[in-house]
């Protein structure tokens, strides 16, 4: 079996154990109540968070960009399932947290423009983060809602994501200082 293939089939693994803990706990809780389409979406964003890291990372780059990848790649992870599951800003079903997708759409075409190289996703990251920080004000000045806990809780787990998405951009950073040939992934230029 190829590394490659090994890695794929510990991704698979990995992603089983993890739903097992959902499946487990319903048999004792009815406050864990996932449906097929809970255990078939978790399932795809775990094993796709993980095989992104693979395709992007595939063993090269310095520790840096790797933790950089991993960073970035678990702040858009927990971004959507936080968000689908309860909300970030009140309940799921606020508008605002829709506006949260503007923040991954960021990444996605920065890190498409950027190529993956390490000045170009530091940059990207920190646009993500300061768009990650303006949604609820955006959101609370267009749907006038009332500055209630549910939202100042959501604030502060706004924050959160905030500092993954900074600190993936300091990963980054770090990435793009290293020595130019270590690897394909890390050059200086944007």
């Amino acid at each position: 079996m190829t590394p490659r293939v090994k890695n794929l089939v510990r991704l698979a693994l990995a992603t089983a154990l993890i739903l097992l803990v959902p499946a487990v706990a319903m048999q004792f809780s009815q406050e864990v109540n996932w449906t097929a389409f809970d255990f078939i979406f978790a399932g795809a964003m775990i094993f796709g968070t993980g095989l992104a890291y693979e395709l992007v990372v595939n063993g090269k780059g310095s520790l840096a960009y790797r933790l950089g990848v991993g960073a970035a790649l678990a702040a858009a992870f927990l971004l959507v399932m936080v968000n689908g599951a309860v909300g970030i800003i009140g309940s799921e079903h606020n508008p605002v947290n829709l506006l949260f997708a503007t923040v991954l759409l960021i990444v996605i075409v920065g890190a498409a423009m950027a190529r993956l190289r390490p000045l170009g996703m530091a940059r990207t990251m920190v646009v993500a983060a300061l768009a990650q920080l303006l949604v609820p004000a955006v959101g609370l000045l267009i749907w006038h809602m009332d500055f209630t806990a549910d939202v100042r809780k959501g604030l502060v787990a706004n924050l959160l994501f905030v500092g993954l998405w900074a600190g993936a951009a300091v990963l980054f950073r770090r990435a793009n200082g290293s020595s130019p040939g270590s690897s394909p992934m890390v050059s200086h230029a944007a």
